[in-house]
């Protein structure tokens, strides 16, 4: 009598046995440490505003500008990239890490409410 003619003689065992090797499994995964975590690379936010009919210069002076007031305190920006074209403003802003990112998004775009 072979190891595997006792499983294929009781289905059930088999099943219980799959199942105690799935807890064990699920019990050892849940109680593995993490030691190191991956590295995490910079959060990129855009900004882009809609003014149809303006050109690069109003855009610039009306929109841009107060955006870039509005955002440029905000902590952990490590750069702050902003374009004026016709019809459009765009702002890019790139942070140096994700812990504050929340902190930014929370605080510093509740003022672009008030820009209005």
């Amino acid at each position: 009598m072979r190891f595997t003619d006792i499983f294929v003689k009781r289905p059930v065992l088999s099943t219980v046995v799959s199942l105690l090797i799935l807890l064990v499994g699920l019990q050892a995964l849940q109680k593995l440490q993490i030691r190191q975590y991956p590295e995490l690379s910079n959060t990129t936010i855009s900004v882009t505003t809609a003014y149809p009919g303006a050109n690069a210069d109003v855009i610039k002076g009306f929109i841009t500008t107060q955006i870039e007031q509005a955002v440029a305190s905000a902590e952990g920006i490590d750069t702050l990239e902003s374009s004026s074209r016709q019809d459009v403003s765009i702002l890019l802003l790139n942070f140096r890490s994700l812990v504050t990112r929340l902190v930014i998004l929370s605080n510093k775009f509740s003022n672009l409410n008030y820009i209005r």
